[in-house]
């Protein structure tokens, strides 16, 4: 599970800036906190523009250099008003009670890469530019020249997809964990899944079938249902997907209505739901951290806790790590203040974060109207004066 993120230098983070997901000494929300002491996932809340989908970004990058893009267009990274041509991003995961830290830097100016993994503080791996010597096979280490080291892409990828690191249990574990994670954009109906199975809303469900959703959404008693089927009947009509076999459609149901609503014709909320399930449920029930941009997009207020309480009982060594605009998520009913990130930005000092556990809340108080009210910051400063005048 991920304990630790440290980034310098990356997009609108201009500072050194740490984040810390390991519990502190709140005993609210138990079910909140794995058995190793790390948080299930965490919130960042904050003005638009501020840098909270950065956070996410930055988690996502490690997932795509290893499991998606080989070759890193280093330049889209660095912050713009940041010194120097470098950023660097530090992760630390906690893997069958072993730390494993990992580290890159990459010079967008040179296309130079340094990488360091440690394990307990041993080193695993060390990369300076085109050479890197390897510990994980030998303690006495093995070196690679610039024919095994790619001047634009991650080492430890290399290592990985070479070996599946089969001699050594924590990082195939570590690899394993980090492979059945998944990123959504709601609001751009964007989904990555990164292990092999796909997770669009069509792929699933031919693979799973629809009980393991349908189960879900009445078990909260959502008064609908969902059919991937070739055809839907109504009492007044009938829905075909199309002459071939293999073509499905997906329609709702809804209690007390006779027909069904094909997936495109549905609400936005019901059509952002589906496509978070697949995901959501996938990474509860494997493992894997689930990162969810703009978290709030078409969900109602009560929806939103739902599915963040839900994630919290039901997933063992799972994470979730995402953004959003909506405030009453920021409850010790929902989520414990060392869960929760307010981001600001500070003009050319770049984005700050500020964790509410800091401010030492305690467990009575409103944390949402602490928020408001700008005790951890992350609120924007609009002018309302237009309106005196009026």
């Amino acid at each position: 599970m991920l304990t630790r993120i440290i980034l310098s230098n990356f997009k609108s983070f201009k500072n050194r800036t740490e984040v810390d997901f390991r519990k502190t000494n709140y005993t609210i929300l138990p079910q909140n906190v794995a058995d190793n002491d790390v948080l299930k996932g965490a919130v960042f809340v904050g003005a638009n523009a501020s840098g909270k989908s950065n956070l996410i970004l930055a988690i996502r990058l490690l997932l795509d250099f290893l499991f998606k893009e080989r070759s890193i267009d280093s330049g889209l990274f660095r912050c713009l008003f940041g010194d120097g041509y470098s950023f660097s991003i530090e992760y630390s995961f906690f893997i069958e009670d072993c730390d494993v830290d990992y580290s890159f830097e990459i010079d967008t100016k040179k296309k130079f890469i340094s990488e360091k993994l440690f394990c307990n503080n041993k080193i695993m791996l060390e990369r300076i530019g085109d050479s890197a010597k390897s510990y994980i096979a030998d303690a006495k280490g093995i070196a690679y020249d610039r024919q095994d080291v790619a001047e634009d892409a991650l080492f430890l990828r290399t290592l990985y997809f070479n070996t599946k690191f089969s001699n050594n249990h924590v990082l195939s574990r570590w690899m394993e964990y980090l492979e059945k994670s998944a990123y959504i954009n709601l609001f751009e109906h964007e989904i990555y899944s990164y292990g092999k199975e796909k997770m669009g809303v069509s792929a699933y469900l031919n693979r799973e079938g629809c009980d393991t959703i349908n189960n879900f959404l009445k078990s909260f008693a959502f008064g609908q249902t969902i059919e991937y089927t070739h055809g839907s009947k109504g009492s007044k009509y009938t829905i075909i997907a199309g002459k071939d076999e293999e073509d499905k459609l997906v329609a709702f149901r809804r209690e007390g209505l006779g027909e069904p609503i094909p997936f495109g014709e549905e609400s936005s909320g019901n059509q952002a739901l589906l496509r978070l399930l697949p995901v959501y449920l996938s990474v509860i029930s494997n493992g894997g951290m689930l990162l969810v941009d703009e978290f709030s997009s078409g969900f109602h207020n009560e929806l939103e806790e739902l599915l963040i309480k839900y994630f919290m009982v039901k997933s063992t060594h799972s994470q979730m790590f995402f953004v959003s605009h909506s405030t009453n998520i920021l409850s010790n009913s929902v989520l414990r203040p060392d869960q929760e990130y307010a981001i600001s930005f500070l003009g050319h000092e770049g984005s700050n974060i500020n964790r509410f556990s800091s401010q030492q809340p305690r467990n009575a108080q409103n944390i949402e109207k602490m928020y408001n009210s700008g005790i951890f910051g992350g609120l924007p400063n609009y002018e309302d004066s237009v309106y005196e005048n009026q």
